[in-house]
């Protein structure tokens, strides 16, 4: 949630700066504005073996915020001094996008991410809170009943609020939690003052369906929601992340929380540039604003990938090596005549690079013939029938690079 920006803005009493707040809130709702929240540098780092220095993300920061995302899960300042670090490197410097940092129903760490986030201007800083709800959560790990849990959630939520203007909590596990309680933690939570209430599902088990019929009962169990943003944020487990995020959508939640690359604990998160993506090829299904600008995805996948060292799968969407790439003579040939004819969309609608007609043994004349001519290599559809069948000959694993063409065009042509 973006404040408006103003010198006295600070010094208005606690019921205007509400009402502003309400304001604002009920105008995000009804424009039906999709807003992005990032959380590459918090979830997405927590995976193993993606570590990143206080520098590095300010540079994925300062992409994102180029990028057009609402706000950023900044990380986690309570469990790393470098969490704080780097949050204190991004005040100032990224300037858009709402800065929030992750905290436990523990008022100490609302005073650790108060301190961190020192400087931000008001309408820009803020505080996510989860605590466990489930019955995993409150028996095994918690050891608090239903009541003690509320009582967590509520003391902190309000602590919190007297410290932040955007404050959002979320019950960890969620997708386990009895839909009755569940709301009542919600319910509870929007009282306390939270101005955001997220649904993760944090071991990512659930289907679209079932995801819709969640938010449908959030909705209708939670009366004084018209007050507060609802939030989604999936797990990849099943695969179905980007699903189970555009489920939610069409029933008309107002934030989404992602990843870049879709990177994350276990199997990952639900993948901002898919989720993009998916929006912009299917305005007339989901009818949802956005503010992304979908030409930085591909350069932003790539600065996440070099950064956090955690390589994109070749086939890995808007990003991935191949998906711009094919070897298969069809394909080939149709893409030469119009690239809309084997692309679900263009490289420069997303960053991508050029087209690349990859030569193999399932690679047809027409695809020789161009590399040649772009080469200024002079062949006729004879020699070129000669080169592409030697191309087809060659052992496993050979690439065929300009110079392997140029040798097996010198083999052809005879000079």
């Amino acid at each position: 949630m973006c404040m408006p920006q103003s010198s006295f803005f600070p010094k208005l009493s606690k019921t205007v700066i509400d009402k502003v707040r309400q304001a604002i809130i009920s105008r995000h709702k009804r424009s039906g504005k999709i807003l992005f929240s990032d959380t590459t540098l918090r979830d997405g780092e927590q995976m193993p073996g993606a570590t990143l220095e206080p520098h590095e993300k300010l540079r994925i920061a300062l992409a994102l915020q180029d990028a057009g995302v609402h706000s950023l899960d900044a990380g986690f300042p309570a469990s790393s001094a470098s969490d704080v670090a780097a949050i204190q490197m991004m005040i100032g410097v990224v300037t858009r996008p709402v800065l929030t940092a992750l905290c436990r129903t523990v008022r100490a760490d609302i005073d650790v991410a108060n301190h961190a986030l020192q400087g931000n201007p008001p309408h820009k800083r803020g505080v996510s809170l989860f605590c466990g709800t489930s019955p995993l959560h409150r028996m095994h790990k918690l050891h608090r009943s239903r009541s003690e849990v509320l009582e967590i959630i509520t003391d902190t939520v309000s602590y919190a609020a007297q410290h932040f203007r955007i404050v959002a909590f979320s019950p960890e596990d969620a997708s386990r939690t009895e839909v009755d309680y569940l709301c009542q933690c919600y319910r509870e939570a929007i009282d306390a003052g939270a101005t955001t209430i997220g649904f993760p599902d944090t071991v990512g088990l659930l289907t679209p369906e079932k995801a819709r019929d969640f938010i449908k009962a959030i909705q209708d169990g939670v009366p004084n929601l018209n007050r507060a943003l609802l939030a989604v944020h999936f797990h990849n487990d099943l695969g179905l992340a980007v699903a189970n995020t555009l489920a939610c959508i069409q029933e008309g939640v107002n934030v989404v929380q992602c990843t870049v690359n879709g990177i994350g604990e276990r199997a990952g998160n639900a993948s901002l540039e898919e989720v993009v993506m998916a929006l912009a090829l299917h305005a007339d299904q989901f009818d949802r604003r956005f503010s992304i600008d979908t030409t930085k995805l591909a350069p932003l996948c790539h600065l996440v990938a070099e950064l956090t060292g955690v390589a994109i799968s070749r086939m890995k969407p808007i990003g991935g090596a191949n998906i711009f790439a094919t070897e298969a003579g069809i394909h080939q040939d149709g893409l030469l005549k119009n690239p809309d004819t084997y692309l679900p969309f263009r490289p420069e609608m997303v960053g991508g690079g050029d087209i690349q007609l990859v030569l193999g043994r399932h690679s047809g004349r027409r695809a020789v013939a161009h590399r040649l001519a772009e080469l200024n290599l002079n062949a006729t559809d004879e020699e070129v029938a000669a080169i592409a069948n030697l191309i087809k000959q060659q052992a496993k694993g050979t690439v065929i690079d300009d110079s392997t063409l140029r040798s097996l065009w010198t083999r052809s042509v005879g000079k």
